[in-house]
């Protein structure tokens, strides 16, 4: 039964916060009625489009044929051509493009229930598939109804959906198949659909197509079944019905190359496709569907020869059925235009004599006694010619069309193990004409079998199981058609098939005598309510109606034998292709003497086989209906469509429908299949059940809160009753793996935490032990960089201080730093060693300069001065100039701790920039390291610039108490505060202060122990360890040093300074991203109160080396000596006695040269 997965659901957040989808129904777990909390809010879907009648007609409020139309008609005026009866799809023909299957909503429908999306064709091939994949069940669609319903359509469109989901797309052997797959739409369509009154392209042959899959669902090979090509439309059609497709294709579209070497001409040369009169059909292109064939052989994989072949045989049908014949004075026919025949016969690549022959002669062969008698020629009339003729034409197209349906089960054989298979079933339609002869016996007598199987699974054999399953259950009447299955197919009583291969066995001679004996056969029939006979007419009372069929030719069309004269010709000839397709003799006997089996016979087997072979797979059912009988797209013939429900059944469908279960399986199956929902009959996946199957299946359903009006226990099976709940089910079961699938994910996610925070933990104690080696250097050696000569900020010296380069992160992905590398457009070659912002001094037609915010860039290569501005509401980031390092001549600074400093580019036109940074000593020292050679640090009481090109202006510093903070500019002059001695370095990097150690389980990575005591290693690692303190140094003279115990000269000048760059975003402290001060050009820091004095420096480790103290200022003379201040303290190294005038000299390392000093006695 075509159930499938997932109910219709809300979306809700489970406790992981992960978006599930549970269903809503009634008593189940998650509504009202399970007591877990009334259902949410209800909103207006104001998108969704309004239902027209019901989508289902077990929702229908009255249940009869009358209402039943009524509810397709309203549907069918709002182009909604599907409509549910339960699993059951009806289609109402469009004869118009609705656009309902392109590849959107085809994506809409994969992977959703029944009730989740309106009917569709879509719907039923996506629940075949899940079902093959879910319940490891074969699965067959069956596809009902008149001709001209639609059911060649619906199958094209299952076959596209199921190769569109059923994946494979990396295999190439896979994706050979599909297409294969869908190449034989075309190419069967060509070969065996035709225009006929009431289809357009009405299927004049039977297909089962069987689509076979892996173990992981995927297509690995197909299979085709012919039934009863209608050969007959060969030779003939009634008027305004043409022949098979093909014919018109080739005649139109034929190469220049086929028409010379088949004397291919337009369909009207030709009487097989010019005597109905109807060469055209609207809607139908055969030029554009003929290069559609050519390119389905290619895809199919027929080659060049194979295809030459083919084309070869259609021109000699086309030709032979111009062969004409005349009744001579004798009565015998002779052959209007040989040149025809000769034309026949070149193409069948036989003599030409021969032919001609084979069509006006008959051999006769006489026997006495079971002996071969004499052997003669029986001249032909006209009419008997004509009639081999037809024979002969409708013999190499039947054989042809069986070959062509042979070579593609070829070409789609599985090259691997199958494991199940999705059949769908394309035959033709009931058919019902002025007059009906043998062709649609036995199309409706294959119908007749189509409708005994859907009562047989859907009315009969259900209503068996309710009784046998010991289930409540109201029986429902409906009328069962094996009795008109039996009348046609039986041999005890005889029924019409054995009563026409009686008369063709005893009669087989004269075509008229085997009538006459086929009409005498028939009055044994007579008892049958549903036989009736008039003369040489009989009547069959069908379920879809009473059909009068013609008697006359019908034992001659039975037989379905050739001529021992055409046989014969067909060994002679020399085409290989012609004897491929007629491997044997048709009319010979077998080794045991039976007869050959007449057309009955093989009609009779194969609807039988096909009957075996869809009641081993689970089926599901495509009801087509036609709105009208010409073709349509607005009218709606209700008396017609009337009595196609009535002969449907789609009354009794609906009755039993509502008043039966949806869902039955055995007590085994059902405990294998949902086990899982139940804590009492599994435990983390595993199946722990220990009673029997029965009470397991009773405990689930208890356990899931399903109503217990809603399911019953049979003898053998557990039973749903509504699709609802069996959707319920199947979801409950996904969202296990689904919630199993969320505890991995979470126990991954938590692990991945635990390896993060121990990494991290690990980082940040290794870099506590280092103190950031390489940025502390860094750091110090831009104490060397200003070589004593400008006083330094409080903040710029403290231990914490870092050299980090990027503050604002522009080598950094994402974030705001990437995005103002791509506004200034920086080369990706190039390295970002340090970002930050500042503000430049910016000049203004008749105004005086004022300082504006920047952005400060330095790659290995230019100087970049970012702007930034708000433009129309969106932030906007200029690069305002970009200055190549090698174009900087000189940089100049002040001796004060301001942070102004000049670039001395001197470029012609443009100014030079005069800039902040409060991280001016770090960029100095990027810039030193980058301009080997070239740098130039200018430091003095003035800064000068060029203010204008040529122009050259001073800015005058001004160390000035009352401004306690930063600096102050104002019409050329730089108002600072005092600041740090010029030989101050940084003070030592503080250490952290000792705490106990972090459990690993804090933050929730890990859980405690029971008790929530951390075990003795982590109460091991949680215990603080004493940290060493600095010893404060005494002096010679008293007190403490005030000066780092590490030597100014960390990094000597010979050594290329290490330039780490820092990849993170911009900091938020006094040293990050917002560096922009706005103490400049503001009267609010004049009106400050002084800051707090400065802590006291900490205390110096003890140094090996003896130091002194100066006693008095000295000013140094020359290069080799320094100058000093009282109280300043020095580290001697060494003393030597060549100094001046034989006085002891020091030896001292000082910044980054040696200096002799004189020798000061205390």
């Amino acid at each position: 039964m075509a159930v499938t997965k997932r109910a219709g659901r809300n979306k809700t957040k489970d406790a992981a916060g992960v978006t599930s989808k549970v269903p809503f129904m009634k008593g189940a777990v998650g509504s009202s009625a399970g007591g877990q909390g009334p259902p949410k809010k209800a909103f207006y879907e104001g998108s969704k489009k309004k239902e027209v009648g019901v989508s289902d007609l077990t929702l229908i409020s009255k249940i009869s044929n009358e209402a039943i139309n009524e509810n397709l008609m309203k549907r069918f005026e709002a182009a909604e051509i599907y409509t549910y009866i339960g699993h059951v799809l009806i289609s109402v023909n469009p004869f118009r493009d609705l656009g309902i299957y392109v590849d959107s909503v085809m994506e809409a429908y994969k992977g959703k229930n029944r009730l989740e999306m309106p009917p569709h064709v879509f719907a039923i091939a996506e629940a075949s598939y899940y079902n093959m994949n879910a319940y490891r069940d074969n699965q067959c669609i069956i596809i009902s109804g008149e001709s001209g319903a639609g059911k060649t359509e619906a199958a094209k469109r299952i076959m596209q959906y199921i190769a569109n989901v059923s994946g494979g797309q990396q295999n190439s052997h896979i994706t050979e198949i599909k297409n294969m797959v869908l190449a034989t739409n075309p190419l069967l369509e060509a070969f065996g659909c035709a225009k006929t009154l009431r289809n357009n392209n009405s299927s004049r042959h039977g297909k089962y197509l069987e689509i076979q899959f892996n173990a992981q669902g995927e297509p690995c090979g197909a299979n085709i079944t012919n039934y009863l090509l209608e050969k007959a439309r060969v030779v003939g059609q009634i008027m305004n019905e043409r022949n098979f497709h093909i014919f018109y294709q080739f005649a139109k579209a034929a190469s220049p190359a086929y028409r010379e070497l088949f004397g291919i001409q337009t369909p009207e040369a030709y009487a097989y496709t010019s005597n109905s009169r109807c060469l055209d059909v609207p809607g139908i292109d055969d030029t554009k569907e003929f290069s559609e064939t050519l390119q389905a052989m290619k895809v199919i994989g027929l080659t060049q020869q194979e295809q030459d072949d083919i084309f070869r045989l259609l021109a000699a049908i086309l030709w032979i059925g111009n062969v004409q014949f005349r009744e001579e004075e004798s009565g015998s026919a002779a052959i209007i235009d040989p040149g025809v025949t000769d034309f026949a016969a070149y193409l069948l690549q036989v003599d030409g004599v021969a032919l001609n022959k084979a069509l006006s002669i008959r051999i006769v062969e006489t026997s006495r006694g079971g002996r071969r008698g004499s052997i003669y020629e029986s001249p032909l009339n006209a009419a008997q010619a004509t009639a081999v003729r037809d024979t002969l034409a409708k013999a190499i197209y039947n054989n042809l069309f069986e070959w062509i349906v042979d070579r593609i089960n070829v070409s789609m054989k599985a090259r691997e193990q199958t494991s199940y298979t999705i059949g769908i079933l394309d035959i033709y339609g009931f058919e019902i004409f002025d007059k009906n002869s043998f062709e649609q016996l036995c199309i409706n007598y294959v119908n007749e079998k189509l409708q005994q199987i859907f009562i047989e699974l859907t009315l009969k054999t259900e209503q068996e199981e309710y009784v046998r399953e010991q289930i409540e259950w109201q029986p429902i009447k409906y009328f069962n058609n094996k009795i008109v299955c039996d009348l046609i197919e039986e041999k005890r009583p005889p029924g019409v098939f054995a009563a026409l291969n009686d008369a063709c066995a005893t009669a087989h001679a004269d075509p008229s005598a085997a009538d006459g004996t086929f009409i005498q056969r028939l009055n044994a029939l007579s008892t049958n309510p549903h036989f009736a006979q008039r003369q040489t007419q009989f009547i069959i009372k069908h379920y879809a109606g009473d059909v009068t069929y013609q008697i006359e030719h019908m034992t001659d069309k039975n037989k379905d034998q050739l001529l021992r004269d055409i046989l014969e010709l067909m060994e002679a000839s020399d085409n290989q292709f012609l004897h491929t397709i007629f491997p044997q003799q048709v009319g010979a006997t077998d080794t045991k003497g039976r007869r050959p089996p007449t057309a009955s016979d093989k009609i009779k087997a194969s609807a039988n086989d096909l009957v075996n072979t869809l009641s081993k797979a689970t089926p599901s059912y495509i009801r087509t209906i036609k709105p009208n009988q010409n073709k349509s797209p607005k009218e709606y013939d209700s008396a017609a469509v009337l009595h196609q429900i009535k002969y449907l059944g789609l009354q009794e469908n609906v009755r039993i429908r509502r008043a039966g279960f949806a869902y039955r399986q055995t007590f085994e199956r059902f405990v294998d299949r949902f086990y899982l929902l139940s804590s009492k009959t599994s435990y983390a996946g595993d199946y722990i059940w220990t009673g029997d199957p029965r009470s397991g299946s009773e405990q689930i359903l208890k356990d899931t809160r399903i109503p217990k009006e809603e399911w019953q226990m049979g003898t053998t099976k557990a039973f749903i009753k509504t699709p609802e709940t069996l959707f319920a089910l199947e979801t409950m079961r996904d969202r296990y793996w689904h919630n199993m699938a969320i505890r991995i994910q979470r126990a991954w996610r938590n692990y991945l935490r635990y390896r993060t925070e121990c990494a991290i933990r690990i980082q940040r104690w290794w870099r506590n032990l280092t103190g950031s080696t390489d940025f502390v250097k860094l750091r110090d050696y831009g104490h060397t960089v200003l070589a004593g000569r400008k006083e330094r900020r409080r903040f710029s010296i403290i231990g914490s201080r870092r050299f980090m380069g990027d503050y604002l992160g522009v080598d950094n992905r994402g974030g705001y730093g990437e995005h103002v590398r791509n506004s200034v457009q920086i080369p990706a070659s190039d390295q970002t060693l340090f970002s930050c912002r500042g503000e430049m001094l910016v000049s203004k037609l008749g105004r005086s300069s004022k300082p504006n915010p920047r952005l400060i860039v330095l790659t290995n290569r230019n100087f970049y001065i970012v702007t930034q501005s708000i433009v129309n509401n969106q932030l906007q980031i200029l690069s305002d100039r970009t200055i190549p390092l090698g174009t900087i001549k000189f940089i100049g600074t002040s001796n004060l701790r301001d942070d102004w400093f000049s670039l001395g580019v001197g470029a012609p036109g443009q100014p030079d920039p005069l800039i902040s940074c409060i991280f001016k000593t770090e960029l100095f020292t990027h810039m030193k390291g980058l301009m080997t050679g070239i740098f130039d640090l200018r430091i003095g009481p003035t800064i000068e610039y060029n203010k204008k090109p040529g122009k050259i202006a001073v800015v005058k510093t001004l160390k000035d108490p009352a401004v306690p903070r930063d600096d102050l500019y104002k019409s050329g002059m730089i108002h600072v505060g005092p600041g740090e001695p010029p030989n101050s370095v940084s003070r030592p990097t503080p250490k952290p202060r000792a705490k106990p150690a972090k459990a690993i389980t804090s933050g929730g990575l890990l859980k405690k122990s029971v008790n929530g005591k951390l075990s003795s290693q982590a109460r091991g690692r949680a215990t603080p360890q004493p940290q060493a303190r600095p010893v404060p140094q005494q002096l010679p003279g008293g007190g403490s040093s005030t000066v780092s115990s590490n030597p100014s000269t960390v990094m000597p000048a010979a050594i290329k300074p290490v330039t780490p760059v820092l990849q993170q975003q911009p900091m938020s402290n006094g040293y990050g991203g917002n560096q922009q001060r706005n103490s400049m050009g503001s009267s609010v820091a004049s009106t400050r109160a002084p800051p707090p004095p400065p802590p006291p420096p900490p205390a110096a480790t003890p140094s090996q080396d003896p130091m002194a103290r100066a006693l008095y200022d000295f000013a140094g003379q020359s290069a080799n000596e320094l100058t000093l201040t009282k109280g300043e303290i020095l580290i001697i190294l060494q003393k030597e006695g060549n100094g001046k005038k034989g006085v002891p000299c020091l030896h001292a390392i000082i910044r980054e040269k040696d200096i002799i000093v004189g020798e000061n006695k205390s």
